[in-house]
């Protein structure tokens, strides 16, 4: 008799082979399942309540899937390729997920019927291959000299980013702002040049860009009202010191024999706190930013010197007036030269809705700006705030790679004809496979048809005879409940976000079908109890 090997700690979960891969592709058709009805510009909203009670409606792929606490091990890589299209393009996020979905589920009957994964996952690559190519053959590029053609594209680009979004009534307005912002940037097209705040009130067209930095006004004491509130080419000067009296720290002690050395430490205080307002003034600074709070008797200081004051403003802000305005971010007022103090051409302190706000403009150092976002609810505020996210990372792809496509279900099905076209050219399995995939990118169009309301299974017969007759860029017309020409309709998006879907969700496929085991480990809480002290009493 063989002895019996204990290999694993007890209680470990392990299941294997062809019944292991079925259950990891039906936990990814949940997954696809919850965020399926959000694709197109007639998608529908998902409202998530987090532990704490904070509610958020939104239907961009990539935050739904952040808020799902997925659990399923195979499941959680839809969420990580929502995350990183998210993160490198910035709009497609549904989609990937969605194509992923259906991919694995095309798939599925082959693993069924007995096909070795890795044939599969060898068909899968060369399918995407291929259609990556040609989405890099046929993908539009415009003259990138007319600068009028250019930003038609860009706004175009945007406008379809918008089209799926809660703000999509609002799209002209907004894609117009989002180039413009895009615009304002350098070369590099920094991100975290563009600020983004948010303040409630008013309607959503009264959503302003400043080109400049814009933030929020800080905390402040008695004497701010006298202050100016606007200057022309001010010198700027960053601190992140406090220009308060503070109270002694915790334990620190002070022997005094008598009240003329306690007299002493307070003149002390003061001599400090003055010789460093007294610095700030002599350097010239007109404004003056710090990290850390200034206090009543500073404030009171800079009004009587005409000068202007703001403490506790967040790092983030503080850092992008460094970069649009020079200057350095100081820890001691030692040595202020003009070498580190920032300047602008205009600065101004405004009420916009129920806060005021800094403004700087004209900054010399970098080109940045500042999106005011208004609205009524809290929510539609950051919904329009990733919206507008989106739109601006597809805009700087558009920049950079300028080819473009057009969007609304059109190059999945020229995508889906050429594969099929293909296959039939191969011998063996591939022929399956490939095929298999064509069928699955058919899955966009279709979807966009039914969370419309559409017959889909009409609209997808006339779109395969249209792309068998060579028109290319039909897709689906969603105003017309119709096919359209969606390169005319001037519903386009930026080729790199196809091909970067593509490549993504065939990367998760693989991945899922190459998974034939899973193994658990207990959960380390549920070992054995910890042993009381003796004669400890034990907790009822």
């Amino acid at each position: 008799m063989q002895p019996q090997i204990i290999l694993l700690k007890e209680g470990t979960e392990a299941s294997q082979g062809r019944s292991q891969i079925i259950s990891n592709i039906n936990a990814c058709q949940a997954i696809v399942d919850c965020v399926r009805t959000t694709l197109g510009p007639r998608g529908m909203d998902k409202l998530m309540v987090e532990a704490q009670g904070k509610a958020t409606i939104s239907n961009d792929g990539a935050t739904i899937m952040k808020l799902l606490d997925v659990v399923h091990p195979a499941a959680k890589t839809l969420v990580d390729i929502a995350k990183s299209q998210d993160a490198e393009v910035g709009d497609g996020t549904t989609s990937v997920v969605i194509l992923a979905g259906e991919f694995l589920k095309q798939m599925k009957p082959f693993v069924e019927e007995g096909v070795h994964s890795q044939i599969i996952i060898r068909g899968v690559r060369k399918a995407t291959q291929l259609a990556v190519q040609f989405i890099n053959e046929i993908a539009v590029k415009p003259k990138k000299d007319d600068e009028a053609e250019l930003r038609q594209l860009l706004e175009k680009c945007a406008a379809t980013a918008m089209g799926s979004k809660l703000i999509n009534q609002q799209k002209d307005f907004f894609s117009r702002m989002v180039v413009d912002a895009v615009m304002m940037l350098d070369e590099l097209l920094p991100l975290n040049m563009i600020g983004i705040k948010k303040v409630p009130g008013g309607a959503l067209e009264d959503t302003l860009l400043v080109a400049g930095v814009a933030f929020k006004k800080t905390f402040s004491y008695a004497g701010f009202e006298m202050q100016p509130k606007q200057y022309t080419n001010p010198k700027i000067a960053l601190l992140n010191i406090e220009l308060e009296l503070k109270a002694e720290r915790d334990n620190a002690e002070i022997r005094l024999e008598n009240v003329e050395e306690y007299q002493k430490v307070v003149d002390a205080e003061w001599t400090i706190l003055y010789d460093k307002l007294e610095k700030l003034h002599l350097s010239g600074a007109k404004v003056v930013l710090s990290k850390l709070p200034i206090g009543d008797v500073a404030t009171q200081y800079f009004a009587d010197r005409d000068m202007f004051c703001a403490g506790r403003v967040p790092e983030e802000d503080l850092k992008r007036t460094m970069k649009a305005c020079g200057g350095s971010i100081l820890t001691t007022v030692a040595d202020l030269g003009d070498s580190v103090l920032g300047t602008c051409q205009h600065f101004e302190e405004r009420q916009i809705g129920g806060d005021r706000f800094n403004i700087f403009t004209g900054c010399p150092q970098a080109k940045t700006c500042t999106i005011i976002i208004r609205g009524g609810a809290e929510q539609f505020m950051e919904e329009t705030e990733r919206s507008l996210h989106d739109a601006i990372m597809i805009v700087r792809r558009a920049k950079k790679n300028d080819a473009v496509v057009a969007g609304g279900g059109a190059i999945e099905m020229e995508l889906s004809k050429h594969l099929r076209d293909i296959s039939r050219t191969i011998a063996g399995k591939e022929q399956m496979l490939i095929s298999a995939i064509a069928r699955a990118l058919e899955v966009i169009p279709r979807q966009l048809c039914d969370n419309a309301g559409f017959d889909s299974t009409n609209i997808l017969n006339k779109l395969r005879q249209k792309h068998a007759q060579g028109n290319r860029w039909m897709g689906v017309d969603i105003l017309n409940e119709d096919v359209a020409d969606n390169m005319e309709k001037c519903v386009w998006e930026p080729s790199l976000v196809k091909i970067n879907a593509l490549s993504a969700a065939s990367e998760a496929t693989c991945l899922i079908l190459s998974v034939d085991e899973t193994i658990k480990n207990p959960k380390s809480g549920e070992g054995p109890a910890p042993q009381g002290r003796p004669g400890a009493r034990r907790p009822f």
